[in-house]
């Protein structure tokens, strides 16, 4: 069965579910017409959740380093924006490489605009938060100021990024992934 990815017509093989954008569970709520047997709102759920993990990844190291060197606030969270979009990226292109046997670029093409504007969505919120809760500006790792503002900024990241996923995939610029 072939359906539509992005303005492409893909392959599904409704036999193994070979669509890499898909959870095991979406996998299997699949209906005859090829559309997910799934609200919308679920989906943006599991999407800003994926991205979350990503950017929560990228946002951590990146933080770490910069306060541990002792890196301007800026610098740091510009490096923990660099390494969350790297994390990101890489947590939906390989498995989507695997899964569907695409390569590097086309995998690259099928979820940048999506990943983009997500993973940009929830890091301008998670770096404010950070930033005006003192945690980027807290010294040390050890501090627990650096903590609280990293567990506050990790909601509020998926909070303002819940929306955007959802109209990014009501307008198919963005998949489950």
């Amino acid at each position: 069965m072939a359906f539509k990815h992005f303005g492409r017509i893909m392959e599904h093989d409704t036999k193994n579910h070979a669509h890499g954008c898909c959870t095991p569970h979406q996998q299997h709520t699949l209906h005859k017409g090829g559309e997910y047997n799934s609200s919308p709102l679920r989906t943006a759920a599991y999407a800003t959740l994926h991205c979350l993990t990503g950017c929560v990844i990228g946002e951590l190291i990146g933080l770490v380093i910069g306060v541990s060197l002792g890196l301007h606030p800026y610098v740091s969270m510009g490096l923990s924006t660099i390494l969350a979009y790297i994390s990101g990226f890489s947590l939906t292109i390989f498995p989507l490489m695997r899964s569907t046997g695409l390569q590097l670029n086309s995998a690259f093409r099928a979820i940048w605009i999506g990943e983009t504007i997500s993973i940009g969505v929830m890091e301008l919120i998670m770096n404010a938060v950070d930033y005006n809760m003192g945690g980027v500006r807290s010294g040390s790792v050890t501090n627990l100021l650096f903590w609280e503002a990293l567990a506050a900024a990790v909601p509020a990241g998926y909070i303002a990024a819940f929306p955007v996923n959802a109209w990014l995939i009501s307008r198919q610029l963005k998949r489950c992934h």
